[in-house]
C-alpha cells in the first residue's frame, strides 16, 4: 500500500494503571479507542502482547484495515532511551529493557515513536489544547508526583537519548519530607498530590479539617483532588490553606522556568488543578510572578490544561506522525 493511503495514526497512552489505544484520522479525529487496566504481575512478554492486541482491537473498532495505519506513537511512564524506542525501566510494571517500537513495528509494519508521557501530554497541549501553536509551552502536572515538560518552537525538549524536564525534582525549598527517589525539598515532596493529601490527613486526624474527616477520614487513598475541593466548599480553611501552599511551591518553580526559557505559555494539570482551577491557578499566578525577573512578568500566561486523560495519547500520536519522514 502507498505510503498516500495510509491516513490513520494510533496513540497510545502506557500509563501508570491503564492502557489507552486511540485511532485517529488524518484531521486527528478519533474514530475508536480500547482502554485496558495495566497488569504489573503478569511479565514483560505478556505485558508487551497486551500492549499490542489493545491497539489491534482498537483498529478492529475503527473498521479499518490495519495496512492503512501510518504511525503509531505510545506515550510511556518510565525511563526511555527515545532512540532505540526501549523502555529501559518501568517500576509500576516491572519491565526493563522492554523493545516496544522494535516490537510494535514488526507487528503492525508502521513507524512507532516512543515518548515520555508527560512530554506527549505538553505536546497534546501544545496542538490542540491550552497551549495551541505557542513558541514555547512549559506543562506542570501535578500528581502522585509532578510531570514537567517543554515543547519549544514546535519541538520536544529532551536529552541527548532521553527525556528531560524533571521539574518534580527541582529544589524548591531548603527542607521538605523526601519523595520516593529525590532528596528533601524538591518539588514532589513539597507540592505533589500525596504531599498535599498526607497534609490533609494530618489535618483531618488532629480535628483540624472536620469536613474532611466526613468525608474521607485519614485515608490518603480517599483523598484525593475532588474530596478536597468538596472540604473547602464545605468550610475546611485548614485544607484551603495546605492546597494553597502546594500551588504556590508549583508557582516557584514556574517562575524559575520562566526566567530559564521564556515560555509564552505555562499549562498547568492534574487532578489538584482539574478540582480547584481557580484557587490553584491564582495562587500559582501570583507566586511565579513574585519569582520570575520582572520583565518578565508580563510575558507569560497561566493556563489549565484541556484535553484531561486525552493528552498524552493525542500527543503520543501527533508527535508520530511529526517524526515520519
Amino acid at each position: 500500500m502507498a505510503k498516500s493511503e495510509r491516513r490513520y495514526h494510533v496513540g497510545f497512552d502506557l500509563g501508570g494503571t491503564k492502557m489507552l489505544a486511540v485511532v485517529y484520522d488524518e484531521g486527528f479525529q478519533p474514530v475508536a479507542r480500547k482502554r485496558r487496566r495495566t497488569r504489573g504481575h503478569e511479565g514483560q512478554e505478556a505485558g508487551l502482547a497486551r500492549v499490542a492486541n489493545t491497539i489491534r482491537n482498537a483498529v478492529k473498532a475503527s473498521d479499518i484495515d490495519t495496512a492503512r495505519i501510518a504511525s503509531i506513537g505510545v506515550g510511556c511512564a518510565g525511563t526511555l532511551d527515545l532512540d532505540r524506542g526501549v523502555l529501559l525501566e518501568a517500576a509500576n510494571l516491572g519491565w526493563t529493557n522492554a523493545p516496544l517500537k522494535d516490537a510494535l513495528e514488526e507487528e503492525f509494519g508502521c513507524p512507532v515513536m516512543i515518548v515520555n508521557d508527560v512530554d506527549a501530554g505538553v505536546y497534546g497541549e501544545y496542538r490542540f489544547g491550552a497551549g495551541r501553536n505557542a513558541r514555547c509551552v512549559v506543562g506542570v502536572f501535578p500528581g502522585t508526583g509532578i510531570g514537567g515538560g517543554c515543547v519549544y518552537e514546535g519541538r520536544i525538549l529532551r536529552g541527548r537519548r532521553s527525556s528531560c524536564m524533571e521539574v518534580g525534582f527541582m529544589k524548591i525549598v531548603s527542607d521538605s519530607p523526601p519523595a520516593g527517589l529525590g532528596p528533601s525539598g524538591i518539588l514532589e515532596g513539597a507540592a505533589s498530590r500525596l504531599a498535599v493529601s498526607a497534609a490533609a490527613a494530618q489535618a483531618a486526624y488532629r480535628g483540624q479539617a472536620p469536613e474532611l474527616r466526613k468525608l474521607a477520614g485519614t485515608d490518603l487513598s480517599e483523598i484525593r483532588g475532588g474530596v478536597l475541593a468538596r472540604a473547602i466548599d464545605r468550610g475546611d480553611k485548614v485544607i484551603e490553606r495546605i492546597v494553597r501552599r502546594s500551588a504556590e511551591f508549583v508557582g516557584i518553580a514556574v517562575g524559575n522556568l520562566v526566567n530559564l526559557l521564556a515560555p509564552d505559555v505555562i499549562v498547568l494539570g492534574g487532578g489538584l488543578v482539574e478540582a480547584m482551577p481557580k484557587l490553584y491557578v491564582t495562587a500559582a499566578r501570583e507566586s511565579a510572578r513574585e519569582t520570575a525577573i520582572p520583565s518578565m512578568h508580563e510575558s507569560f500566561t497561566i493556563e489549565v490544561a484541556e484535553l484531561g486523560d486525552d493528552a498524552a495519547v493525542m500527543g503520543a500520536a501527533a508527535w508520530a506522525f511529526e517524526s515520519l519522514d
